[in-house]
């Protein structure tokens, strides 16, 4: 059985690729792995930021806000967190590339950020639960 991913906008395929490995030719697959490869310090930076509760919790609340911003005092008030752990956790989320600091001193999503986020735990949470009962 073949499956594929497809990015679609405005009724335009974006991006397509297959989700079997035998779909893939070997010379896709290698060149792929390279990329992969080439870019793994990245990859550990996003996926180390994404690897802790605290971090989530806090890319949570910012979810929730209209504006998709808190300060430093919000993240300690909101969700209870000292001080200390709130620097920790913004440094991580923010060498990770998926927050930034404005000059006001507030956090916000990075342009890429907020879509990696999604990308990364909702779509990749449905994905696997898709897998699972294929």
């Amino acid at each position: 059985m073949s499956v594929k991913l497809l990015l679609v906008r405005n009724n335009k395929i974006l991006l397509e690729l297959p989700l079997s490995g035998e779909a893939w030719s070997q010379e896709r697959l290698h060149r792929e792995l390279g990329f992969f490869e080439e870019e793994y310090e990245r990859f550990t930076k996003l996926f180390d930021a994404l690897s802790h509760h605290t971090r989530l919790r806090m890319v949570k609340r910012l979810f929730e806000e209209d504006n998709h911003t808190l300060g430093f005092t919000d993240f300690t008030r909101e969700l209870g967190l000292n001080p200390k752990i709130v620097w920790q956790n913004t440094k991580k989320l923010c060498d990770g590339g998926l927050i930034e600091k404005n000059e006001e001193g507030k956090y916000s999503f990075s342009e890429a950020g907020r879509a990696e986020f999604l990308m990364l735990s909702l779509v990749l949470r449905q994905l696997r639960t898709m897998f699972e009962s294929i």
